[in-house]
């Protein structure tokens, strides 16, 4: 692989919110952005929507279910197929932002849902899809997480979503420590408020936030890893 050659970033839970708009700038920008989505024909017509604007680069939609380990060994056979590496996976799907619980009240079988797709999700898509990272240009693993699983910040809202993302921040430094021989930079960003339909009306744009992810990806080879950051500032753990 050349310098010149476009990267190939999977971005997971991208059909829609800060996923689609991560995958908007990537394709805006030449890259070759992988859309992955739990179901195939949302990603289709998400991909769609896409490509109408004239880009340089390519937008390929793929079926990605996080929870499914059969359906990541397949994309991960796809992917391997059609381009015989990963240089970016972005672990963007998360699901439960759930403001109607506390942790005294809390319904464990919500808990264990979020915990599923946030936490254990982004590990076991990180693990299928090792193998063409590490076959990738300036690799990078960037975990999509929020200030919600800041320890130091944490009170009693959200639980579910707040302590799976305090286990992705925890999850973040034990792959960037494993994998640092290997050249792989793993980092968690919190793209802050954004208003999505996870993060409702009131936020920021959609593009501020995808700008803070993208900053993660972009990373030289002598940036940071193992760390948690909004807009390429770092926040407490």
């Amino acid at each position: 692989m050349t310098q010149d050659e476009p990267r190939i970033v999977v971005v997971t839970g991208a059909n829609r919110g800060i996923g689609h708009e991560v995958v908007r700038q990537l394709y805006a920008r030449g890259d070759t952005a992988v859309l992955g989505s739990r179901d195939l024909a949302k990603g289709l017509s998400a991909a769609e929507e896409l490509t109408a604007a004239t880009g340089p680069g390519q937008v390929v939609a793929l079926r990605l279910d996080v929870t499914d380990p059969i359906a990541l060994r397949a994309a991960a056979a796809e992917l391997g197929e059609r381009f015989g590496r990963v240089d970016v996976l972005i672990n963007n799907a998360a699901i439960l932002y759930d403001t109607w619980q506390t942790p005294t009240s809390a319904d464990l079988d919500v808990v264990r849902s979020a915990l599923e797709t946030n936490l254990f999700g982004a590990w076991q898509t990180a693990l299928a899809l090792l193998p063409l990272l590490k076959a990738g240009h300036s690799p990078r693993i960037v975990n999509v997480s929020s200030e919600s699983g800041s320890l130091t910040r944490m009170g009693d809202a959200t639980p579910a979503y707040s302590v799976s993302k305090a286990a992705l921040n925890a999850l973040t430094r034990q792959l960037a420590a494993g994998l640092a021989a290997d050249g792989i930079l793993v980092n968690s960003v919190c793209p802050g408020w954004i208003a999505t339909d996870m993060g409702g009306s009131g936020g920021g744009p959609i593009a501020d936030g995808a700008a803070s992810v993208l900053w993660a990806a972009d990373l030289p080879d002598d940036g940071p890893t193992g760390g948690f950051f909004r807009h390429g500032n770092p926040l407490p753990w």
